[in-house]
C-alpha cells in the first residue's frame, strides 16, 4: 500500500477547529490520507500517555506513523558533549516512537563542521554503530531514516546517505528529492533524474529499500548554497514536478510512504501527490 500524508499538522487542521494532534488521524484518514509524521524537531517533548494515545488512534483509522527526530542531532560531530546529545536525542525518540507504535524515526545526519566530509561521515559511521549496538536491541522493528539535506554545507548527500546505511540493516534512507534538487542547484528536471536518483539507491542498498522508500517531497526554493525554504504546489515557479516520480511510483508498483512538508499545505499536496499517482495506476 502506498502511505501518504502531512509532515505535522497543516493550516486547514486549525482552521477546522481542531487543536490537539490526537485529532489528526480521524482528520486525515476522513481528507483520504493514511500517513502522519508527528514532529519532534525542537525536541521528544511528548508524554508517554499522549504518544500511546495517539497510536491508537492512528490504528483505529488506519494511519502509518512515522516521527521526526530533533533537529539538534548531528551525527558526524567531533565534539563528545554533542555525540552524546545526539544519542540521547535518538534514544528518547525510539522510546517516544515505540509508544505511538510508529516503525521509523527520520534522522537529519548533522553539519560537516571543522575537517573534511571524509573525516565527518566516517565519525557519523561509527556513531550509528554505537546506535546499533547499544540502542536499536531494544526497539526492534523501528527503522531509522538518515534524510538527504538540502545545504550543500550539510551532510546529507544522496550517495553519504546509502553509505551510511549500509551501517546496518535498521537504517534506511529518507529521501528527500526537494533537498535533493535544491542541493543540485536544480538537478531534478524530470523522469530521468529521478530514475538516476532511484536506480543509484538499488544499485547501493538494494531493490527491497527503493520498493518500500521513505519520501519527504515538497517544491523548494534554493540559492548558490543549497535549500533556502520549502514551498507549495501552488507555488508554480518551484520544482521539482512531481508528477514524473508518480509516473515511476505506478509504472513499477512502488510501495513508498510520500510525506508531504509544503509548508502550511503538507495535507493539500499530500491529497494532491495521491490523486497524481492514482491518475496512472
Amino acid at each position: 500500500m502506498i502511505r501518504f500524508g502531512p509532515a505535522g499538522n497543516a493550516k486547514s487542521f486549525y482552521e477546522a477547529g481542531h487543536k490537539s494532534s490526537l485529532e489528526v488521524p480521524e482528520y486525515l484518514a476522513s481528507a483520504g490520507l493514511n500517513a502522519y509524521e508527528y514532529q519532534c524537531g525542537r525536541g521528544v517533548n511528548v508524554k508517554r500517555e499522549f504518544c500511546r494515545s495517539l497510536g491508537e488512534k492512528a490504528q483505529e483509522h488506519g494511519i502509518f506513523l512515522s516521527i521526526h527526530a530533533p533537529y539538534f542531532i548531528n551525527l558526524g560531530t567531533p565534539d563528545p558533549a554533542v555525540m552524546e546529545s545526539s544519542l540521547r536525542h535518538i534514544a528518547k525518540s525510539l522510546s517516544a516512537a515505540r509508544d505511538m507504535g510508529a516503525a521509523r524515526i527520520v534522522v537529519h545526519p548533522g553539519s560537516v563542521g571543522k575537517g573534511s566530509r571524509e573525516e565527518a561521515i566516517a565519525r557519523a559511521e561509527r556513531l550509528l554503530a554505537q546506535v546499533a549496538a547499544d540502542l536499536l536491541p531494544a526497539f526492534s522493528g523501528i527503522s531509522l531514516c538518515l534524510e538527504t539535506m538540502g545545504k550543500i554545507n550539510q551532510l546529507g548527500t544522496l550517495e553519504e546517505i546509502i553509505r551510511l546505511c549500509r551501517v546496518d540493516k535498521a537504517f534506511i534512507p529518507a529521501v528527500d528529492f526537494g533537498h535533493l534538487h535544491a542541493r543540485g542547484i536544480g538537478a531534478i528536471k524530470g523522469r530521468d533524474d529521478y530514475e538516476e536518483i532511484l536506480q543509484r539507491i538499488d544499485a547501493g542498498l538494494g531493490g527491497e529499500i527503493v520498493q518500500n522508500l521513505h519520501v519527504h517531497f515538497s517544491t523548494i526554493e534554493y540559492s548558490k548554497g543549497g535549500e533556502v525554504r520549502h514551498r507549495t504546489f501552488a507555488e508554480t515557479e518551484y520544482g521539482p514536478d512531481f508528477d514524473p516520480l508518480a509516473q515511476i511510483i505506478a509504472r513499477d508498483g512502488l510501495m513508498p510512504v510520500i510525506i508531504s512538508e509544503s509548508v502550511g499545505f503538507q495535507t493539500e499536496d499530500a491529497l494532491a501527490m495521491k490523486e497524481m499517482v492514482q491518475h496512472y495506476l
